[in-house]
């Protein structure tokens, strides 16, 4: 029996469409599509003290782990159903544009170079940039006093660190880390002068190490954090910046900020209005 040449081509359109979708090569999930199955995976730091930090006992604590629970569970899904994921600096975009977290509340300054990659809910915090130095340190008082060969240690792929090199390049040694634990490591060690990054990030390493290290300096810069999430998924982001407000509006967001953040001694700031861009 012979077979039309229309008919054998429908056939083969019709078996590389089934290739395709098994490949995976279908319209990817959304982070509501996630909510909805009872189950979200969320990229959080795990080096930052009162921010996102992973415990010894394999549990997470933090501020940024405390909003993340909370979206999640306006979202519909219980903190036993979220998978943490650690998301450094510098692979954040990249572990949400390939689907690897639903969402990243990591300390993630919202800025429009990364905009044209992901997508951000929020801000729900406004840190600013500023400098951590050992104790003893008069030298270093802020980014003006960064000369003479300075050694400034700050995370590859951060906001803090290419301010630096925009700004202070011409007169400061920068080096660049994986994360800001191992920047503290090396100004504890004496290999860097100073760390920089933002300074409620640094607040949490100082009281990390009481008596050891300082954050010195007024901020010099405005970091707006926010939740990134998947180019395009709307409904999603919407979804968030309303958690973000009832999470201010209810007093989970004081609550949450005075049991991480508050320890440190850094001073509470004014809730952020979100930006429903």
């Amino acid at each position: 029996m012979r077979i039309n040449r229309s008919i054998r081509v429908g056939i083969g359109v019709m078996a590389l469409a089934v290739v395709a979708s098994a490949c995976g090569g279908g319209e990817e999930k959304s982070a509501s599509q996630s909510a909805s199955e009872g189950k979200l995976t969320v990229g959080i730091k795990y080096d930052q003290p009162g921010l996102g930090l992973r415990n010894p006992d394999g549990s997470f604590s933090g501020f940024d782990v405390e909003v993340a629970e909370y979206v999640a569970g306006k979202l519909g899904v219980a903190p036993e159903n979220i998978e943490f994921k650690e998301s450094p600096s510098a692979q954040r975009e990249t572990l949400i544009q390939n689907g690897e977290v639903d969402y990243i509340v990591a300390t993630y300054s919202i800025t429009d170079a990364r905009k044209e990659k992901v997508d951000f809910a929020g801000p729900y915090f406004i840190a600013g940039q500023s400098l951590l130095v050992k104790s003893d340190n008069t030298d270093i008082t802020g980014p003006d006093s960064l000369n003479g060969g300075k050694k400034l240690c700050s995370v590859t792929g951060s906001t803090p660190a290419q301010k630096v090199k925009d700004t202070y390049a011409q007169d400061v040694q920068l080096q660049e880390f994986d994360t800001y634990s191992a920047c503290v490591e090396a100004l504890r060690n004496g290999a860097v002068d100073a760390v920089t990054t933002d300074d409620i990030i640094l607040a949490g390493y100082a009281a990390q190490y009481p008596g050891e290290l300082k954050v010195v300096g007024e901020p010099f810069t405005e970091e707006r954090y926010g939740i990134g999430l998947a180019k395009g998924d709307d409904e999603t982001r919407a979804k968030i910046n309303d958690a973000i407000d009832a999470m201010i509006a209810d007093g989970s967001w004081e609550r949450a900020f005075n049991e991480t953040v508050g320890a440190s001694g850094y001073p509470i700031p004014a809730p952020p209005t979100v930006d429903r861009y």
